[in-house]
């Protein structure tokens, strides 16, 4: 399909994130770290593809890509590593389907990874719209308790397994355990295999704060498809922030303000946005 006309900038966080998960997604789902705003995989999934058509999620964590998917009468894979994860994404399937979701749905656990190399033969050069959000390596904020105590930090790690996209090292490591970035150009590569000849990609990222040092996912993940035989069909803003009249209202997360207020990093700048990221094979 030809993408539609849309803006380049989408206002995705209208709502919070809590709002926009309530009733539509089981409770559990809020320990996981790093979830898709519903509403900025509703805007991708509507702008990229047709009803009917398939929309693969390769890290899908909770599911969110898949149910909002669903409920826009898609067909939805995800795959994700972590055996919690996947059980969540299948419960909220259910749920999905429970509350009058038209499409169907599946998650199953798998190795991203092996997208290249054996994962999903089936669907070699077939998907129309691949949607994911990588991981942000071990950057994570996770929830907080607040009280009379020290600040308790919880729900701030994807898994402790050393296999994990988010556990793998910067560089390549001692016992000759991949990097990150290697690791992502595996996947992409594998995107790049099931991709339907006229689909799409997207990859949702925000730049990150990595002991102080901003971190530019974005840019490194354009550079990783460049690689992988992708090019870069558009690249669109998603505002992690609501918008009242002419007016901005942050929505940073709580160790965000905490460095903010506290000077911990000179001249701090809250995040307020995440790219859209839209690829396609070149003609």
């Amino acid at each position: 399909m030809s993408a539609r006309r849309t803006l380049s900038v989408w206002p995705v966080a209208q709502q919070t994130a809590r709002v926009q998960r309530q009733g539509r997604y089981l409770p559990a789902s809020t320990a996981h770290p790093a979830k898709m705003l519903p509403e900025l995989a509703r805007q991708a999934i509507a702008a990229y593809s047709d009803v009917g058509e398939l929309v693969l999620d390769p890290m899908c964590g909770t599911g969110t890509t898949l149910v909002e998917a669903v409920h826009l009468g898609r067909e939805a894979i995800g795959v994700e590593l972590e055996p919690r994860w996947v059980a969540l994404a299948a419960a909220n399937l259910t749920l999905a389907r429970d509350q009058g979701a038209t499409g169907r749905g599946l998650a199953t656990r798998g190795d991203a990874r092996r997208l290249a190399d054996g994962l999903l033969d089936q669907l070699a050069g077939r998907v129309p719209l691949i949607l994911s959000s990588p991981p942000y390596g071990d950057s994570l904020h996770g929830q907080v308790r607040t009280g009379p105590k020290p600040v308790e930090q919880y729900d701030n790690r994807y898994s402790h397994n050393p296999d994990n996209l988010a556990q793998l090292p910067r560089q390549r490591g001692r016992r000759g355990r991949p990097s990150f970035t290697t690791a992502l150009a595996e996947i992409l590569a594998g995107c790049r295999r099931l991709l339907a000849a006229d689909g799409f990609l997207i990859l949702t990222a925000r730049p990150y704060r990595r002991k102080g040092e901003l971190v530019d996912l974005p840019g490194q993940l354009e550079q990783l498809a460049r690689e992988a035989g992708l090019e870069l069909h558009e690249r669109l803003v998603a505002l992690l922030c609501g918008l009242r009249g002419t007016e901005l209202v942050p929505r940073p997360s709580f160790f965000q303000m905490q460095q903010q207020r506290s000077g911990a990093i000179p001249r701090m700048l809250l995040i307020a946005h995440e790219d859209v990221l839209v690829f396609r094979k070149p003609a």
